[in-house]
């Protein structure tokens, strides 16, 4: 803003709204902000949130003055916060270095891209989100890493729907990688001796990607002289595993069990009708809180998931009842991984 770069800026605010408050924690805070009473967690993810809101809109009221304008009178209508009849008259935020937490950063960045890439896995294979899987695998660089991926485990498993993380401190033997010049980054710097170089790299041993990897440079002696890499003048990969998908993305990299056990299809089962049955209720009109009653004409493996997972079911659809019926002449039609059904869906008291 400074030195009026206004596209710049635009694009920095557009950023954090879209990656990091829209679809990151906004999306994982929804729990906080639907269920249960107004108490300490809902207020802190409300007051968080409405933060955020208002700081983005102070930023970008120079850059979008009249939609910046109407939502911060909406929300300052309710709250009074700022003694000011429009943004434009309120104070510039300024940053605070106290308010950061640089060590939160770097693990929530860890839990975002471990999650970005298990999810490019599971799309790879064509394995549906609400499919549980049994396990990621993550060769850890060192204590810390560990340490904070450890810390943001849960967050992690929920996003990706998986349910074990297991750490691998030499991954040496299990998953191989593969390596080769960024041409890109290493072409004009190098020029004539880009080809000796390209041919050093292509025969680099395990033992040193896993050293670039750790210690994000490594030395060559060329004609003895010594050629300084980094990580970015290389393009790491990982093969894929019998039973398992490989991803990598910098010096991070995950392997994802892709094994559909009997019990992990049945959980499978049992969240594709909860996301079925929650789409009647949408269409059905009712309102979020209303209580259901649930008649089900299940066969072949969806009879084993309602039965096994009835509570979950109940719990997610705000079901009173969940029965298992022969046969249904009327409900409706649906289509569970595969297998058709029908299903009767009920207000409770109607």
């Amino acid at each position: 803003m400074d030195e009026y770069e206004p596209t710049q800026a635009g694009r920095a605010i557009e950023d954090f709204v879209d990656t990091q408050l829209s679809n990151w924690y906004v999306r994982l805070c929804r729990r906080r902000f639907w269920k249960g009473e107004y108490e300490h967690d809902k207020i802190c993810a409300y007051q968080t949130l409405y933060e955020c809101m208002e700081t983005v809109l102070s930023l970008m009221a120079p850059i979008a003055p009249f939609f910046s304008d109407a939502i911060f009178n909406n929300l300052n209508q309710v709250t009074g916060r700022q003694k000011v009849a429009s943004i434009h008259h309120a104070d510039f935020p300024k940053s605070n270095p106290a308010y950061r937490d640089v060590s939160l950063e770097q693990r929530m960045q860890l839990a975002q891209d471990i999650s970005s890439l298990v999810l490019s896995l599971r799309k790879k294979v064509n394995i549906k989100v609400r499919q549980p899987l049994g396990k990621v695998l993550i060769p850890i660089l060192n204590a810390e890493m560990q340490h904070q991926i450890e810390k943001v485990s849960d967050l992690i498993l929920s996003e990706v729907n998986v349910k074990q993380i297991q750490f691998l401190t030499d991954s040496e033997g299990f998953i191989k990688k593969k390596i080769k010049p960024n041409f890109k980054a290493l072409g004009n710097r190098l020029g004539a001796k880009m080809k000796p170089v390209a041919a050093a790299i292509g025969v680099f041993s395990q033992e040193e990607i896993s050293r670039l990897e750790k210690d994000k440079k490594i030395v060559l002696i060329l004609d003895g002289e010594p050629l300084e890499l980094v990580l970015g003048d290389v393009e790491i990969n990982s093969e894929d595993i019998p039973g398992w998908t490989v991803a990598v993305k910098g010096n991070l990299t995950v392997a994802l069990d892709v094994t559909v056990t009997p019990e992990l299809l049945n959980e499978g089962n049992a969240r594709e009708l909860v996301n079925r049955i929650q789409k009647i209720r949408k269409d059905s009109g009712f309102e979020v809180t209303d209580r259901v009653e649930v008649k089900i004409a299940a066969k072949d493996t969806l009879t084993t998931s309602v039965a096994q997972f009835s509570d979950y079911i109940c719990m997610e659809i705000l079901a009173d009842s969940l029965e298992i019926v022969p046969d249904i002449q009327d409900g409706t039609e649906i289509e569970v991984n595969d297998i058709s059904l029908k299903v009767i869906v009920t207000k409770k008291g109607a």
